[in-house]
């Protein structure tokens, strides 16, 4: 058999196309497998370097063709995508795939352990409880005010109202019943919600790095626990503001002609890792206009008197993000000094 330096793997749920080259860069294996196939195929074949679309199952199919001696590496989807020649089909993507891995300046995604993969899906996990705990709050909100019932703004607004509802003998019988269980719904999320947070911090406890990232003003607990999580080696990247940029704090890039043109901020990377630390920035942000913070620097209330309080946030996170960097590299401790903090 001819010797195969590399292999592009395109994967789906049952069918995988595998694309080849051999040591004078020519294609020698093309190849339309079942998932059966795909692994008794890689049982047997000799050792050689495997490409695979970072998508859904492709750390696990990292870690066993791992096992059988393979080196594998995960390439972005949209690094990918630039290879594929013309048309789109499973073929073409192999091929791309296989193309892309032996690009030298290619960055790969580091494959992730079974507890990594379980870490993460807490986090998922939680998301999703408090995007339908906010979903049914706001349907109780609704259907109390088709009966002229309105509460204040506030998660915690959400018992009083349902309470009056209970208690208001002038609404019918059946709209009383389908509080009710709108009520039972509601409690039930809030205990799976607090129940998926307390193993967030055990988690966010037992790790020293994130216990030092959450010293970090505008990060907290559930921040630190995400950058710990969702963040390949840090030292992977060459400074914080590529680490920024990999987030999608950085703003877009339209310069031509020697004239720097920015954009709004890219997007790219980790929504939910962007969105905590925006989120967490702008909280920092309401304490230091309402002056309850000791710690503002002149860089931070300068950058309030001339810019709307959310481009302020967004540039105090991609500032966060590079503070998270450096002390996620160095291994040092957060530092704050008297009258400004290191961070903001």
């Amino acid at each position: 058999m001819e010797q195969i330096i590399r292999i592009g793997m395109d994967t789906s749920k049952s069918v995988f196309q595998l694309h080849g080259v051999n040591t004078a860069e020519q294609p020698a294996l093309r190849k339309k497998l079942s998932r059966r196939e795909m692994v008794k195929f890689f049982e047997k074949a000799p050792p050689t370097t495997i490409a695979l679309e970072a998508c859904g199952g492709s750390h696990y199919w990292a870690r066993l063709l791992s096992s059988f001696g393979h080196e594998v590496k995960l390439i972005a989807p949209q690094l990918a995508k630039p290879y594929v020649k013309r048309g789109k089909n499973d073929a073409a993507d192999a091929e791309a795939l296989c193309e892309a891995m032996s690009r030298p300046t290619m960055r790969f995604v580091p494959v992730k352990t079974a507890d990594q993969q379980a870490a993460l899906m807490l986090v998922g996990v939680r998301e999703r409880l408090i995007r339908n705990r906010t979903q049914l709050a706001n349907a109780i909100r609704g259907f109390a005010m088709e009966f002229g019932i309105v509460a204040a703004k506030g998660m915690c607004r959400i018992e009083p109202l349902l309470e009056r509802i209970a208690a208001d003998q002038s609404l019918p019988e059946l709209a009383r019943e389908l509080f009710a269980m709108h009520g039972v719904e509601y409690r039930d999320l809030l205990t799976e919600t607090k129940a998926v947070e307390e193993k967030l911090i055990a988690l966010h406890r037992s790790d020293e790095c994130s216990r030092r990232l959450a010293e970090i003003p505008g990060v907290g607990p559930v921040g630190a626990s995400l950058l710990m999580m969702k963040t390949p080696d840090p030292k992977m990247f060459k400074s914080g503001r590529d680490f920024a940029a990999w987030i999608g704090l950085t703003p877009k890039d339209h310069s031509t002609a020697g004239k720097v043109r920015l954009g709004v901020i890219t997007r790219a990377g980790d929504e939910m890792l962007r969105s905590i630390l925006v989120v967490g920035a702008t909280a920092l942000l309401q304490h230091v206009r309402l002056g309850r913070s000791r710690h503002t620097s002149r860089w931070l209330i300068e950058l309030l008197q001339r810019k709307k309080p959310k481009l302020v946030a967004v540039a105090l996170a991609n500032k966060i993000a590079r503070v998270a960097w450096k002390l996620m590299v160095s291994g040092e401790t957060y530092r704050r000094t008297e009258g400004q903090t290191q961070a903001v």
